[in-house]
């Protein structure tokens, strides 16, 4: 029998802070003695993780509109995390980069073509950061359904990690990978990350301050004997990646010690390995397979209801499906306009295609006249170029405007609600001035429906303040 094994997997991502209007991240007073958030946990984890070598010994995924901040504006940090893929294996396909959806979309309550986009733009934004196709893909709060991990398994993913919880039946070991039939002959692989391990790194820090002490009192007695076919296991530990350094000061350190053991380490028994690593030694033994639970996620035991209802852990989240709705009408009306616009723009067949391919110039990897020249035909006016380019750029807020961040609170009027609500003003104030449609009126209407629990206030006056914010003017009454 080998030796059993474990994977550390930490999802880097922080709420989108980007202004849509002006492209920057504003400067925020709390974050300091640092310019923003983005600054101090960069300074606080991704750097030093980045820098001290852990990364290449763990299993990571680094959200695509956060790659895209450390590509502005710490640049090297972004190195390192390639770095890290390449001397982890991400050449023959091992690395320990995964990628992610591009926004932080809860996908089980995305439309279809939402799904694809996401997923299309996430793979790409890899690909580019990267130098490789990525292998796997970690979901935003591990929100899962049958359709999604379809349409992964389609774009050519082939293993994700989920909540214990997430699997359909009653008797999961989560020591093993299993494989879930996806259909049309397609299936992904699964691990179960150990929930217990998990818990106790994010939330107990007194168990993280000795990692020899760890691996010795806490995993190695979960590693138990062998698996019923007489393979060793393998464990899964799942947290934030911000947990490193960030949410906890010095377990960078922890983390280090953890997974890439010295000459001073005692052997533990187990030995660290990358997800890509394990997914890489599944071709021809295929896993035992197994369903999943639609609509699970792993920060919400009631399914999705903390993105899209009123979910019991909340003491008051009768805002959160107004919210949703106002946003989901608003996405209609801009389809709408879109499929219009996109019959009238000559050599355009499938809008969708079109937009998930422009996913290359929200990332940088391709200039926006170039690709609408390209979509468009060489004859295409300079001003039917103008109008794609603008259409497309309002549908990069309109995806936006779902980031799970805007519901994970309890509050609408907290900073992340607030982003979502500039990003779908960004977006309808594109289509409007376009199209000539009056769907930010509609969109005003609609968010009075919903009322802060702490304020009192609406949520048409929480969308003005957010506007007023970053000097915006209001919606016209």
């Amino acid at each position: 029998m080998s030796r059993p094994r474990l994977i550390v997997h930490a999802h880097f991502y922080q709420p989108f802070r980007t202004d849509p209007f002006t492209g920057h991240v504003p400067p925020d007073p709390s974050a300091a003695p640092f310019r923003d958030w983005n600054d101090r946990v960069t300074a606080e984890c991704y750097r030093p993780n980045a820098e001290r070598g852990t990364l290449e010994h763990i299993s990571w995924n680094l959200g695509p509109t956060l790659t895209a901040y450390l590509a502005g504006t710490a640049p090297d940090v972004l190195a390192g995390f390639a770095d890290s893929d390449r001397r982890g294996g991400g050449a023959a396909g091992m690395g320990p980069g995964i990628a992610q959806p591009f926004h932080h979309a809860i996908l089980p309550l995305a439309s279809l073509h939402d799904r694809r986009t996401e997923i299309a733009w996430g793979l790409r934004d890899f690909q580019h950061r990267f130098g490789r196709r990525a292998t796997s893909m970690w979901l935003p709060e591990t929100a899962v359904d049958l359709a999604t991990l379809r349409l992964m398994a389609a774009a050519g993913v082939k293993a994700t990690i989920l909540a214990p919880w997430q699997a359909d039946t009653n008797h999961l070991d989560h020591r093993r990978p299993y494989r879930v039939d996806t259909g049309e002959g397609t299936h992904i692989t699964v691990l179960f990350y150990d929930a217990e391990l998990s818990g106790t790194v994010s939330f107990e820090p007194a168990m993280t301050a000795d990692a020899d002490r760890f691996a010795r009192e806490r995993i190695a007695p979960r590693m138990g004997g062998s698996l019923p076919d007489g393979s060793a296991p393998t464990l899964v530990i799942a947290s934030d990646g911000e947990l490193y350094g960030h949410h906890q000061s010095f377990r960078d350190l922890f983390l280090h010690r953890l997974v890439a053991p010295s000459e001073t380490t005692p052997d533990r028994g187990f030995d660290v390995v990358t997800l890509g690593a394990v997914i890489a030694e599944a071709t021809g033994h295929p896993h035992p397979e197994i369903r999943v639970r639609d609509r699970t996620s792993w920060s919400c035991h009631h399914g999705v209801l903390r993105w899209s209802a009123e979910c019991p852990d909340a003491a008051d989240a009768r805002w959160k499906a107004p919210l949703r709705a106002t946003l989901e009408r608003l996405a209609g009306g801009i389809d709408t306009v879109t499929e219009a616009l996109g019959r009238e723009l000559s050599g355009i067949e499938d809008v969708w295609a079109t937009r998930d391919r422009f996913g290359d110039v929200v990332i940088g990897a391709r200039d926006g006249d170039e690709f609408a020249a390209a979509e468009l035909g060489p004859r295409a006016s300079v001003e039917d170029r103008h109008r794609l380019l603008a259409l497309l750029e309002a549908h990069r807020w309109r995806l936006a405007m779902f980031s799970s961040c805007g519901w994970f609170w309890e509050e609408p009027s907290r900073p992340e609600t607030r982003q979502v609500l500039r990003s779908a003003a960004r977006a309808v104030r594109i289509v409007d001035a376009l199209a000539g449609t009056d769907l930010e009126r509609r969109l005003v209407a609609d968010l009075a429906l919903l009322a802060s629990p702490s304020l009192g206030i609406d949520g048409a006056m929480i969308y003005r303040r957010a506007l007023s914010e970053v000097g915006q003017p209001p919606p016209h009454e």
